[in-house]
């Protein structure tokens, strides 16, 4: 389990006994509310309103069912995004994607927000977490104010099922001693409907006709067991079920979700339920960010908070992928007292489908007219500005499973304000969403000529798509192509020359090209803008490395080794450089710390034993030699470096380890061994 404080929970309630908070500060008394309700906030990913009783068939989901029927429902809720990571950011800081500037899955939430559950720890809560997708691991920025954040979904997976979530659910509420009287805030996320759908047995036969439908039955069916024991447990609690997004099933020609706005991807389901909370149905619009407000009054004891009051306001809701990936058409939705509008399109190339209230779901009934306030709130909707939409820094892995979640997994970003005239709707491309899906899959599994390929019948159709031309000019780039990846750099440059993305990958392309002048200038434009960009950092150093600058490239190495998940191979890098300075003891602690994260998987060894060679220490030279492998390229310099230990401590075979090294070598070496002074009187063929 990741967590922010990785304790066993009887050690953290052993510490509400003695009085201090989970960062360990003193606070002898918790200033606790009288009417403090335990919470719990379930989220369900990818679950259409439709596909949920009461407007689902009977029987399809009976613990929802029962839940609705003894509190509030809310027919009309609607998401701010129709993606995982923005819609739950709006959730937890009550801000619109507009003002929290996560318009996508893959950008982290600025730390500039504050979190409902840092105000709800602050007044004296448990907060905890148990989250079961990807795009909502802790590195996206949804988890602090949380005490225990558990996101741990297994090595290089995606998701994890809706049985083993709630079980760590429990795990939490079950264990909750009856004495301790601090309320618990849980939030838990269950994945499953995402695609693909794979539910297990006996709803896979069930539902063998309708998989997502199985999905939703199985997630139903674990919800009633964390519902009936967080009931049991907590005699005063509130209790709140809602979607993150819908799925297209074909509606409208989106087969799954993020690339459109109507209904089915945007309306969700929503139940409130709990202490002193009676059954009705309330049918005024909301929006998931409202959900912030209530369960922050909640949390100060204000039972009496609840959505759906006060004056009427129209509910904003935005799909800006297409527009931030491909250069289409930006989204907004806007939903009025009586209706519902679509709109695509800014000024003159906008295009606005407006629909009764409840017909919106419906194709083919758009009515005329547009209500005054629907009208302004569509007109005054922002479009995302460069500084609020910074690229996620991911890693390779990273942007392997978001592909396969049917996400780009690559940062897209409009630098400025582009003509938009000539743009294309989505809703008129959606014939390409499943090739631009397929193209990431290859793209990011390292499948260049396929993604090549695609791409470029995608290019046919869509000459001016910002994204596929960057992704092009890489994959050629990559696969040694100069030519054609210079031509594609260029075009993706005629659209957008200021995109961060493209300088980035330019430096690339140019650092493997040997222009060290070139990638070092873009680089450093890069990093002046996003400071913290790995991969750039990366270059940059190695930019560094090759001109010859090993003092600044030290620097950025050691920027990088700062951060938190650094793998491996970059102490090994920084290690490499400290050597080639000269910083012998600098060099051993940064390839020692890599030995250490990598274990049986380290590469270093050579350099290591050499470096220790060179301190003195001749015995653990010894060792670390012995560990490069006979197929390694380096084998026959490990056998040199190797004599030249056992020669250093007068091992009994030192001359046979010699002439070992002498027969493994090349010309060259073969030359540096015999005129050895360790090995003086040394025969050698």
């Amino acid at each position: 389990m990741r967590t922010r404080q990785i304790w066993p929970l009887s050690c953290l309630l052993l510490s509400f006994c003695l009085g201090c908070d989970a960062t360990g500060s003193g606070t002898s008394n918790l200033d606790l509310a009288v009417d403090q309700p335990s919470i719990l906030l379930v989220t369900l990913d990818t679950t259409r309103a439709d596909r949920v009783e009461p407007e689902a068939p009977a029987g399809t989901t009976p613990n929802l069912a029962a839940l609705a029927l003894r509190g509030r429902r809310f027919p009309r809720a609607y998401t701010t995004v129709p993606l995982t990571l923005p819609a739950h950011a709006s959730m937890l800081t009550g801000l619109s994607p507009a003002e929290h500037g996560v318009h996508e899955n893959s950008r982290p939430l600025s730390t500039e927000h504050p979190l409902l559950t840092e105000s709800l720890r602050a007044a004296g809560y448990w907060t905890s977490a148990v989250v079961s997708g990807f795009p909502l691991r802790q590195q996206f920025g949804l988890a602090r104010g949380f005490d225990a954040y558990d996101d741990d979904l297994g090595e290089g997976l995606s998701e994890r099922r809706a049985d083993e979530t709630t079980d760590r659910a429990l795990s939490i509420v079950t264990g909750w001693p009856e004495s301790l009287q601090q309320p618990l805030f849980l939030w838990v996320h269950y994945y499953d409907a995402h695609h693909p759908y794979e539910p297990p047995e006996p709803f896979a036969t069930e539902w063998a006709d309708d998989l997502y439908q199985g999905e939703i039955a199985y997630v139903d069916q674990q919800l009633g067991r964390l519902v009936s024991s967080f009931e049991r447990r907590f005699p005063l609690h509130r209790i709140v079920v809602v979607a993150d997004h819908g799925e297209g099933l074909g509606s409208h020609g989106e087969t799954r979700h993020g690339n459109l706005v109507y209904d089915e991807v945007m309306r969700v389901p929503l139940i409130v339920a709990g202490s002193g909370i009676e059954g009705e149905v309330v049918e005024t619009p909301v929006g998931v960010g409202q959900l912030f407000g209530v369960l922050q009054s909640w949390g100060q004891g204000a039972l009496d908070a609840r959505l759906g009051l006060g004056e009427t306001t129209v509910v904003l809701g935005e799909a800006m992928k297409p527009y931030l990936q491909y250069g289409w058409q930006p989204q907004v939705l806007a939903v009025g007292a009586t209706a519902v509008a679509f709109q695509s399109g800014y000024g003159p190339a906008a295009r606005i489908e407006t629909v009764p209230w409840p017909e919106a779901a419906a194709e083919g009934t758009a009515i005329e007219g547009l209500p005054r306030e629907v009208a302004v709130a569509l007109r005054d909707y922002p479009l995302p500005a460069s500084e609020t939409t910074p690229s996620g820094d991911l890693s390779q892995e990273d942007r392997r499973i978001l592909a396969s979640l049917g996400y780009a997994g690559s940062p897209g970003e409009r630098s400025r304000d582009l003509d938009l005239s000539q743009a294309p709707h989505p809703r008129d491309m959606t014939h390409l969403f499943g090739a631009l899906d397929r193209g990431s899959e290859l793209f990011v599994a390292g499948d260049y000529r396929g993604a090549i390929a695609l791409y470029r019948e995608i290019l046919a159709e869509d000459e001016r798509n910002f994204f596929v031309l960057l992704r092009l000019a890489v994959a050629h780039s990559v696969q040694g192509h100069r030519t054609e990846a210079d031509e594609f750099f260029a075009r993706a440059s005629e659209i957008d020359a200021d995109s961060v993305d493209l300088r980035h990958y330019l430096a690339q392309h140019l650092l493997a090209s040997a222009q060290w002048a070139e990638a070092g200038a873009l680089f450093e434009s890069v990093l002046a803008q996003q400071p913290g960009r790995r991969e750039s950092l990366r270059g940059l150093a190695e930019v560094r490395r090759r001109e010859g600058d090993l003092d600044r490239a030290a620097t950025l190495l050691e920027r990088l080794v700062a951060l938190e998940g650094e793998p491996d191979s970059t102490w090994l890098r920084l290690g490499s450089v400290q050597m080639e300075r000269g910083r012998t003891a600098l060099a051993i602690e940064a390839l020692e710390e890599a030995r250490r994260r990598s274990g049986a998987d380290f590469s270093g060894s050579l350099d290591l034993g050499v470096c220790y060679l060179v301190e003195g220490r001749w015995a653990e030279a010894a060792l670390e030699l012995d560990r490069v492998a006979p197929t390694s390229p380096a084998y026959p310099l490990a056998l040199f470096k190797r004599a030249q230990a056992s020669a250093l401590l007068q091992e009994p075979d030192w001359r046979e380890r010699a002439q070992e090294a002498y027969r493994r070598a090349d010309p060259r070496l073969r030359e540096v061994i015999a005129r050895e002074r360790l090995f003086e009187g040394t025969t050698f063929p």
